[in-house]
């Protein structure tokens, strides 16, 4: 398989855009909410550290058999940055996340957003799609289901594996 590279995604209400550097203090407000890290670890970043970040994702994988994949989620018709999603594909497998900052949750754009970014690897020919989740985040289970993913018992790192199978 070849390096894929992020491209812009469009939904009924958002825009996926391929992440820059520059997005770094729009996400960092976007993100500051410590709760985004119940499940996770870890603390907010400044946006210092996002843009540091930032860089060495926009750079790509020095692996040439893994392509790294970000998007910024904006909302329109605010055209505020909402959150990201993001997949790590290696060979036929992607391994996908995605977060949405507090003042958003609840209305969809995590679903809406890991729904357009399994339809758009499903396009890149893609078929294996993967995400690891807390078993007491709900509302990433819900976001997993909704995008066609099926929880597994694997564990890893206390987390449990989910999959869209490739079709087939």
């Amino acid at each position: 398989m070849t390096t894929l590279a992020a491209q812009a995604i469009t939904t009924d209400r958002l825009d996926l855009l391929p992440l820059r550097v520059d997005h770094a203090e729009e996400m960092a407000a976007a993100l500051r909410d410590p709760a985004l890290h119940t499940f996770t670890g870890g603390t907010p970043d400044t946006p210092e550290a996002l843009r540091s970040r930032y860089r060495r994702l926009t750079t790509g994988s020095p692996d040439p058999a893994v392509s790294w994949l970000n998007w910024v989620i904006r909302l329109r018709p605010d055209s505020c940055l909402t959150g990201y999603v993001q997949a790590t594909v290696t060979g036929p497998v992607a391994e996908i996340a995605w977060v949405v900052g507090t003042p958003w949750q609840g209305r969809g754009i995590a679903t809406e957003a890991a729904r357009a970014l399994t339809d758009w690897l499903t396009r890149q020919h893609v078929p294996t799609v993967v995400a690891h989740i807390h078993p007491d985040h709900h509302a990433s289970a819900a976001v997993a289901t909704a995008a066609g993913l099926l929880p597994t018992d694997i564990r890893q790192d206390g987390e449990f594996r989910w999959i869209r199978p490739a079709p087939l």
